[in-house]
């Protein structure tokens, strides 16, 4: 057959018409396969593979289009059909008109999926709460990516329950490993924690953790031997991509989290950077233990939220790196919890400035390129130091090493609340709820250390509700919620949660709430009751943490508005001497104030000049710090107004009512300390005038 006559062949058998047919026919297909198949939870898979086909069946439709024919009588081979009783021009006409139409439909689908995608930023935006459109209420999902993973508790398998801890571990470290990665994105163990090792819903824990793939394992340690047994699921279609059992001695049980953390790279095509290999394969320590001792303090750290529990963990890690002085994930961790005990005035003998900065240095110096390291120098920097800059370029430092910390990003949110970045606080609260999308705390963080401070009153009491939807009878979810209505002046709403808390609640925030609602009502004997208890050491002969230095403030202006004049008294001076116990000791700045507490100490004992130049210095001292900054300054204008300076605190107001992290119209309306400018028909106004935005 000529050239010539096998082209027009082609034309005549109408070739080239089913090859444009297929093709739109195809293209129709694919779009379908995409935009549906999802919906219906078919994994991606089965979208190749329709591809696949549709290409395979490409020359086998011209094959057919070439030997056969459609005739009246149906479809026959092109050499039965003779010259004057084919149909071909009708035939292509007809293709011609379904390929039009279908080709009209592709198009329709495939403007409305750009359309679609072009508007998803969008919706997101208009959809981003507290939780950046994640998971509030489970009514928001994002698209999840591939290579996200979720690594659920290892069922200890030991005949002694006791080694429990052990198996947390093993899977902590697998996490921290992958968290490593930044090709991955890997949910922080505080919302893995609730789950079982091997839970039976595997689709719905996924869903609510926004991971495609789940890490099982378990765990099982006799004398010196340990088994551990891990496997890999992906959670659309329940398939096992990947399974291995360990069988070491227990001091070459360290190597066995580098290589399950390689080998779930490889499975889910993450690429390592030659950091990343070598973050994830270093061992942490030769000694047996040393790390034993971490892991027990990692376990009490993990599982017990107060102060006895983080210095009984931080004596856990001491033990550690004295084993093994070159184990810097221990000395990384005891300088984190013990910059958060002095913080918080917890011990400050033990958890010195120095202690910290000693662990903290050797961490950094042991292991130059370690996140934690890093991490623990953000802490020391930020707690300690107060050097927010400082601290913060630490922890970037931390987050370039471990990419999937939701921790890191929470740290850099709080560092950046004090350097007044606000918006830059929120994208890493954002980020960090992506990484840890169950943690209430972290909920608690938002709402009640930021969202409030910005007057956001409706997202921060969004947060605070889905911290109590992930633990409804967290004491100090309800206490910051019930902060959050007294901030507003919702008074009857905030005694209502209060009531949900057990009436013998020895939480310090818990108590401070339950004082403050009592003081707005003006039930000052009822805030005396509860706060008189926490002015007392916890042991005989033990001295004042800072949290009852701050109490004996409290406990001396209650006595006062309550007529005790001489108990008020006696108590602004025994505050005055725990928190000045010599005329040359410099109160220095700290988290919960402690400077303009002193000035308001002073300023009871009626000590003018004392009180105002204190209170001026506090608001030096915080200068750099837009979260306790506006605190001293409202404590100034309150003191000038208690010493009859009405128009220097009437001036302060309009700035405190607007400025981040000051004050409210609720708080002028019902705390006493704002008495003396009761009379002024200005500050009646600033009452009356709604919240500021």
């Amino acid at each position: 057959m000529k050239s010539g006559n096998f082209f027009g062949e082609l034309k005549r058998r109408n070739v080239y018409k089913v090859a444009v047919a297929y093709a739109v026919v195809s293209w129709l297909l694919i779009q379908i396969a995409t935009q549906v198949f999802p919906f219906f939870e078919i994994p991606n898979w089965a979208v190749r593979l329709v591809v696949l086909l549709l290409i395979l069946g490409f020359p086998v439709a011209l094959i057919l289009s070439w030997a056969f024919e459609i005739t009246p009588e149906g479809i026959k081979r092109e050499t039965d059909v003779a010259p004057g009783q084919s149909i071909t021009p009708q035939t292509g006409r007809k293709l011609i008109a379904i390929t039009a139409v279908v080709a009209v439909i592709a198009a329709g689908m495939f403007v409305f999926q750009l359309v679609r995608t072009v508007g998803i930023p969008q919706r997101r935006e208009a959809v981003q709460s507290v939780e950046d459109g994640s998971r509030q209420g489970g009514t928001v999902s994002l698209p999840v990516s591939e290579k996200s993973i979720a690594v659920l508790p290892f069922e200890n398998l030991s005949d002694e329950k006791s080694n429990a801890y052990f198996a947390e571990g093993i899977q902590d470290e697998i996490l921290t490993r992958l968290s490593k990665i930044a090709a991955l994105k890997v949910i922080s163990r505080s919302s893995t924690k609730r789950y079982k090792s091997a839970p039976d819903n595997l689709r719905e824990v996924g869903k609510q953790l926004g991971v495609a793939n789940l890490l099982e394992g378990s765990v099982q340690k006799v004398a010196n031997a340990v088994h551990v047994n891990v496997q890999l699921v992906r959670v659309a279609t329940d398939e096992h991509l990947w399974a291995e059992s360990y069988n070491r001695k227990l001091d070459d049980v360290f190597g066995v989290e580098g290589e399950v953390a390689g080998a779930i790279a490889e499975q889910l095509n993450a690429k390592l950077t030659g950091a990343e290999q070598k973050a994830i394969s270093d061992k942490p320590t030769q000694n047996v233990a040393a790390y034993d001792a971490y892991l027990r303090g990692l376990s009490i750290e993990h599982d017990r939220y107060n102060y006895t529990a983080y210095q009984e963990a931080a004596a856990d890690y001491a033990r550690a790196v004295q084993l093994d002085p070159k184990f810097a994930l221990a000395w990384a961790r005891l300088a984190a919890i013990r910059s958060f005990l002095f913080f918080n005035g917890v011990d400050t003998n033990t958890n010195s400035a120095a202690a910290v900065k000693e662990a903290a240095d050797q961490a950094i110096a042991v292991e130059p390129e370690s996140g934690e390291a890093w991490v623990a120098q953000g802490a020391y920097r930020y707690r300690v130091l107060r050097d927010f800059p400082s601290a913060l370029q630490a922890y970037e430092e931390g987050r370039k090493r471990l990419p999937n910390s939701a921790l890191v990003f929470q740290y850099m949110a709080y560092v950046e609340r004090r350097l007044g970045h606000w918006k830059d606080a929120e994208s890493h609260y954002k980020k960090a709820t992506e990484l840890d999308p169950r943690d209430f705390q972290l909920f608690i963080s938002m709402g009640g250390e930021f969202l409030n401070l910005l007057r956001r009153f409706d997202e921060a009491e969004a947060a605070l509700d889905r911290a109590l939807e992930l633990s409804p009878n967290d004491e100090s979810a309800i206490g910051n919620k019930a902060n959050l209505l007294q901030t507003e002046g919702r008074l009857d709403e905030a005694a209502k949660q209060l009531a949900h808390i057990p009436a013998d609640s020895t939480d310090d925030y818990v108590v401070l709430m339950r004082a403050v609602q009592a003081i707005f009502e003006g039930h000052f004997d009822a805030a005396i009751a509860l706060i008189k208890p926490r002015t007392t050491p916890a042991k005989p002969g033990d001295p004042l943490n800072t949290t009852a230095k701050t109490f004996l403030v409290q406990l001396g202006y209650c006595q006062e508005w309550a007529g005790r004049s001489n108990e008020a008294r006696a108590t602004f001076a025994h505050a005055v001497a725990a928190i000045k116990p010599s005329p040359d000791f410099v109160v220095s700045p700290e988290s919960l104030g402690l400077p303009f507490f002193l000035a308001l100490a002073y300023a009871g004992l009626g000590d003018k000049e004392k009180a105002l130049e204190q209170a001026k210095r506090a608001v030096a001292d915080y200068d750099t710090d837009a979260v306790a900054k506006p605190n001293a300054e409202a404590v100034l204008a309150q003191i000038q107004a208690r010493f009859g300076d009405v128009d220097s605190a009437i001036g302060a107001l309009p700035h405190l009512l607007e400025v981040p992290a000051g004050i409210t119209p609720a708080d002028l309306r019902y705390n006493p300390l704002w008495n003396p400018l009761r009379k002024d028909a200005r500050f009646a106004k600033f009452i009356a005038e709604p919240q500021p935005k």
